[in-house]
C-alpha cells in the first residue's frame, strides 16, 4: 500500500505552483488543487485516487523544476525519465494541459515573488536544492548554426527531428512512412489505408496528369513522389534538408522502379533554380518556414510554377488566437525547433497576396487527431524495438507530443488544412470541386 505521508503532499504543494493551480488559505490543501496523483520517489502518494497517476522517481525531476519552473522543467524531468506517466498517456497529459498555465496559450506567467518562495522552501524541505542538471542529450541547440531561419539553422533543425533513424520512422509510421495528416473514410478505416487516401487525394487536387513535371517541397521518405510517379505517371523532384529522409526515399524509389520518374535532392526549396513545374505540393512543410520568410517562401514557389500550374500547400494551423512563442515550451525545445505555426487566416493572405488564387480550402483537424492515436498506439505497442533503434530520451519525447498533438486536434486548439491554389494564366479550374477531386 503507498504510504500517505512523507514526500508527496510537499511535491503536491510545488506541482500545484509550477502549474498555476496553488492558492493559499483557500480552505484547499496543495493535493486537493493538482489534477493528478503523485507518487514521489519514497512511495507516498497524494492528490484524487481516480486521476491518472505521476510519478516523480528522483528529487532530481524537483530539482529541473527548481531551476526551470514551467514546461521547460517539466519536459527535462520527463525526457530524463525522472517522472512517468502511468497508463493512459491521453488521460495524464490532457489532466495536465487543462490545469492553470497549461491550459492558457503562450509563454508561461512568472511565478510572484511568494510563489518563487514557497517553490524553494519546498525544494529545501524535500532535499532537492543543488546545481542545475544537464539537459537530456535529445534536447535541441539550434541556435549555435546562425540565425533564425538562415539555411544553415534551418537544415540543423530539419536535421534534429528527422535524422533520428529511418527505422524509428517506421515503426512509428508504419508502411506507408507517410509523416502528415491521414484522410480517414471512418475512425476505422486503418492508417495505411487513410494515409494512401490522402496521397490520392492530394494528386487528384493537383490535377496530375501522365508527363506532367511535379515539385514536391519537403518531400520526406518519397511516399507523395512514388504515388504521383507510380500511380499518375508523372515526373516529380522531390526536395528535403534531412540527408537521411533521402537516402531512403532513393532507395524506395529504385526497389519500386521508378528511378526515371522520380529525382529526390537534399536541396532548400530557396535554392530551386529548375522550374518552370506544372503543380506543386507542399505537405507538411510549411510550419517549418517561419513567419519572416513565408513571403519569400511564397514568391519562391509561385515562380517555380508555371502560368495556370497548381499548388497544394497542406498545413497544420494555430486556432487558438494570438500568441507568442514560447522557445523554452517542450516543442521547440524537443520536437520541431524553430517551427511556427500561423493561423490559417495568415497562410491564406500571404498566398493570395504573393499572386495565388484560391480554389479550395478542407479542413482536416479531426483526420490529423485519429492520425496521431494510431501513430502513439504503434510506438506503446512496439516500445522496446523504439528504445533500442533511438534512445528511451527520444521514445519518451514522441509519444509526449504525440499524444499532446492529439488532445490538441480534438480541443480545436490546432488545425491542419489542405489550401488548393492556381497561378493566373491557363485554363480555368472546373466549375465543381468534385469535377477533380473525384475518384
Amino acid at each position: 500500500m503507498a504510504k500517505t505521508t512523507g514526500a508527496a503532499p510537499k511535491l503536491a504543494r510545488a506541482l500545484a505552483i509550477v502549474l498555476g493551480t496553488w492558492e493559499l488559505n483557500n480552505g484547499r490543501s496543495a493535493t486537493e488543487q493538482i489534477p493528478v496523483r503523485l507518487r514521489a520517489w519514497d512511495g507516498s502518494e497524494a492528490g484524487p485516487h481516480d486521476a491518472p497517476l505521476i510519478e516523480f522517481t528522483s528529487r532530481r525531476a524537483l530539482r529541473r523544476i527548481l531551476w526551470a519552473p514551467g514546461q521547460l522543467g517539466l519536459s527535462r524531468a520527463y525526457v530524463a525519465g525522472e517522472i512517468n506517466a502511468h497508463g493512459d498517456i491521453f488521460a495524464a497529459f490532457a489532466a495536465l494541459s487543462s490545469a492553470g498555465k497549461f491550459a492558457e496559450p503562450g509563454p508561461f506567467s512568472p511565478l510572484t515573488p511568494r510563489e518563487l518562495w514557497t517553490l524553494v522552501t519546498t525544494g529545501v524541505r524535500l532535499g532537492a536544492l543543488g546545481p542545475n542538471p544537464a539537459p537530456p542529450p535529445e534536447e535541441a541547440r539550434v541556435e549555435k548554426h546562425g540565425r533564425r531561419h538562415s539555411k544553415k539553422r534551418d537544415a540543423a533543425a530539419i536535421s534534429h527531428h528527422y535524422d533520428v533513424g529511418n527505422d524509428f520512422y517506421r515503426l512509428v509510421l508504419g508502411p506507408s512512412l507517410v509523416y502528415s495528416c491521414a484522410v480517414w473514410s471512418d475512425a476505422e478505416a486503418g492508417l495505411d489505408a487513410a494515409q494512401e487516401a490522402k496521397l490520392d487525394l492530394a494528386c487528384r487536387k493537383l490535377g496530375l496528369t501522365p508527363g506532367m513535371r511535379v515539385l514536391d517541397v519537403g518531400c520526406g521518405w518519397g511516399s507523395f513522389a512514388l504515388h504521383a510517379a507510380g500511380r499518375f505517371g508523372v515526373n516529380v523532384v522531390g526536395i528535403t534538408l534531412s540527408i537521411e529522409q533521402a537516402e531512403l526515399a532513393r532507395k524506395r524509389v529504385a526497389e519500386a522502379g521508378l528511378t526515371e520518374l522520380v529525382d529526390i535532392r537534399v536541396q532548400d526549396y530557396r535554392d530551386m533554380t529548375d522550374g518552370p513545374y506544372d503543380a506543386i505540393s507542399s505537405i507538411g512543410m510549411s510550419e517549418h518556414v517561419g513567419r519572416e520568410q513565408l513571403g519569400r517562401y511564397v514568391a519562391q514557389l509561385h515562380g517555380l510554377l508555371r502560368p495556370g500550374g497548381r499548388l497544394l500547400n497542406h498545413a497544420i494551423s494555430w486556432n487558438a488566437g494570438p500568441t507568442e512563442d514560447d522557445p523554452d515550451s517542450f516543442i521547440p525545445r524537443y520536437v520541431f525547433p524553430d517551427g511556427e505555426m500561423l493561423s490559417l487566416g495568415e497562410l491564406v493572405v500571404a498566398l493570395e497576396g504573393g499572386g495565388f488564387e484560391v480554389l479550395d480550402v478542407e479542413a482536416l483537424r479531426r483526420h490529423y487527431a485519429l492520425t496521431l492515436r494510431a501513430w502513439v498506439k504503434n510506438l506503446e505497442e512496439q516500445w522496446d524495438d523504439a528504445v533500442r533503434l533511438t534512445s528511451d530520451g527520444r521514445a519518451r519525447i514522441w509519444r509526449l507530443y504525440m499524444a499532446a498533438s492529439a488532445l490538441g486536434f480534438e480541443g480545436g486548439l490546432t488545425g491542419v488544412n489542405q489550401v488548393l491554389l492556381q497561378k493566373a494564366g491557363g485554363e480555368e479550374p472546373p466549375l465543381r470541386l468534385r469535377e477533380w477531386t473525384a475518384g
